[in-house]
């Protein structure tokens, strides 16, 4: 059906005789996004529609209308797989309609809403995906001015693309904005915009910085009750202290520094997300020589023990056979003083470990009848006993800290001489508790099991199903996909969900099956698989789609609609 001029879409309606819309799939301050067909092409796209409000001077709907054009033009000068792809501009009632690539997937507002923050690893691998988008943008001459969770979409492909140019601000263009007027979101704003200044690509990074920080903590860090109440905290307070972000507090601090000639650069904060969203972490350099040194160095989640310098003695040499392979040692010119200094140096050594060995002496002399056992022994230098009682002179620490509700006790506690029965005083072995296995469990129930009209499906009316996710314990990343008997499903690829320490132990998630068979009815089953943290399988559910041939009525006409 069609709609009269200036009434907006409506489901059914042709765009310029080939892009009939299905439903909306979003909607913000700029208008309402279409899930449409391409009835020239016989493919699925995504149209974006002015939404004009009622009473709109001509000349500030004429405007709009130019802003919407240019976020066809900023996206079409960018070429980069994080950004969406435009496929036309077509006119139609006077209006522009911007024809897109359609995207199956979530926005990450969505997400957030519907599982609450992600992990700091996850948000990193999201930030380093947009801030790669923008810096093809920023390297076209376009600077984006509205990156928010809302604008970033999560693709079922694994793809983050960054969409929604309405308000993109393109190199050598003329201002569509008024004086005063101020265009993006206000948490997301940078300072220097929300003062009025002339924004560059610093700005962007900015908002990317908010954006992670609400991706971590669940909320935005200047939010407030009234948009000028948010705006001058923008400007005015102080970030308060992320307390989830982890190894991504570096960045986020970087990147929402008030100054904008402060803030990170785009190439290395898009370097550290690269390292966080991988796995490892960040660390400041702790030398102070250099202004450099408050640059992040990267280091690994295992950091290789240190090992134990020999203990100096008269026999240490300046180039011993365990020196690494061309290391150079330049010895000091007077010899004579470093020969006493390590012969001090030696001295003193033998000194303390005589008086470690007479106290490990006395102990056990004094607590032979006690049976010498040890709770994950521990002992600097005279270990507790091993398994009968007795001490032992000159043994290693016997026991570790405990994890996880009790860990192991065992460690490397250094053998030693004296076990009262006549064994070598080991580290203790008592202590030991086992952390429970982790376990994962899932159940997929039917919201609407089947659906009979015309196809493809309205996601609003197509089968829909819910999969409960529970966890043995928390913390917790489960990395899941929607499988189907027969066929990939309509949302594929792996996903995953973060359960926080502290946090409820199940989850749902939410999927619909759009898939069809052309005038007839598709039979299939859907279910879920888990493979991280551990292998799980659900229960399959029975759906039905069938699609019914709808009749033109007798004098009906196909192309742009009449009104």
């Amino acid at each position: 059906m069609s709609t009269g001029p200036g009434s907006g879409g409506s489901s059914g309606r042709v765009v310029a005789g080939r892009y009939r819309l299905q439903d909306p799939i979003g909607e913000g301050g700029m208008g309402t996004v279409w899930r449409a067909r391409d009835d020239v092409l016989g493919r699925e796209v995504a149209v974006k529609e002015v939404r004009a409000p009622a009473g709109l001077p001509t000349a500030d709907r004429d405007r709009m209308y130019q802003r919407l054009e240019r976020e066809a033009w900023a996206a079409a000068r960018i070429a980069h797989r994080n950004v969406i792809t435009l496929y036309d501009v077509a006119t139609d009632d006077g209006r522009p309609w911007v024809v897109m690539e359609l995207v199956r997937g979530v926005s990450l507002a969505d997400q957030l809403d519907a599982e609450g923050p992600m992990s700091p690893q996850r948000a990193a691998h999201i930030g380093a995906e947009v801030l790669a988008a923008l810096r093809a943008a920023h390297e076209a001459g376009v600077l984006h001015r509205d990156v928010k969770p809302g604008n970033v979409l999560l693709s079922n492909d694994g793809r983050v693309v960054l969409t929604d140019f309405g308000i993109a601000m393109v190199e050598g263009t003329q201002a569509l904005t008024m004086t005063g007027e101020v265009i993006g979101s206000p948490e997301f704003l940078a300072p220097e915009r929300a003062l009025g200044r002339t924004p560059g690509p610093e700005s962007d990074l900015w908002s990317l910085g908010v954006l992670l920080y609400a991706t971590v903590e669940g909320h935005s860090p200047f939010r407030q009750d009234t948009p000028l109440s948010t705006l001058r905290a923008v400007v005015d307070e102080e970030l308060p202290p992320p307390r989830r972000a982890g190894p991504l507090t570096p960045v986020i601090e970087g990147l929402l520094r008030k100054d904008p000639a402060e803030r990170t650069s785009a190439g290395v904060a898009e370097r550290d997300l690269r390292i966080v969203g991988a796995g490892g972490a960040l660390r400041a350099d702790p030398t102070p020589a250099s202004p450099m040194s408050s640059m992040p160095t990267v280091t690994s989640r295992q950091q290789p023990a240190t090992p134990t310098p020999p203990l100096p003695g008269p026999t240490a040499s300046a180039a011993s056979p365990s020196s690494p392979a061309g290391t150079t040692t330049t010895a000091p010119a007077d010899t004579g003083h470093r020969s006493a200094r390590r012969a001090s140096l030696a001295l003193i050594a033998g000194i303390v470990a005589l008086l470690l060995a007479i106290g490990g002496l006395t102990y056990a002399l004094l607590n032979r009848d006690d049976g010498g056992g040890s709770s994950g022994g521990n002992s600097s230098g005279g270990g507790n006993g091993g398994d009968s009682g007795g001490s032992s002179s000159g043994g290693g620490s016997g026991g570790s800290t405990p994890t996880d509700g009790g860990g192991d006790g065992q460690s490397s506690g250094g053998s030693g001489s004296g076990g009262n029965n006549g064994n070598s005083g080991s580290g203790g072995n008592s202590g030991h508790t086992t952390t429970p296995a982790q376990s994962v469990r899932v159940s997929v129930s039917a919201i609407r099991g089947s659906y009979t009209g015309s196809c493809p499906p309205p996601a609003a009316s197509a089968p829909a199903f819910a999969a409960t996710i529970t966890v043995g314990r928390t913390p917790a990343t489960v990395e899941y996909r929607w499988v189907t008997r027969s066929g990939e499903p309509s949302d594929p690829g792996w996903k995953s969900i973060d359960f926080g320490s502290g946090d409820a132990r199940s989850r749902t998630v939410n999927t619909t099956e759009t898939r069809y068979e052309e005038g007839g009815t598709l039979h299939n089953q859907i279910g879920v698989e888990v493979r991280s943290p551990v292998a799980a399988t659900s229960n399959y559910v029975a759906y039905t789609v069938t699609c019914e041939v709808v009749t033109p009525s007798t004098g009906a006409t196909t192309g742009s609609p009449t009104y």
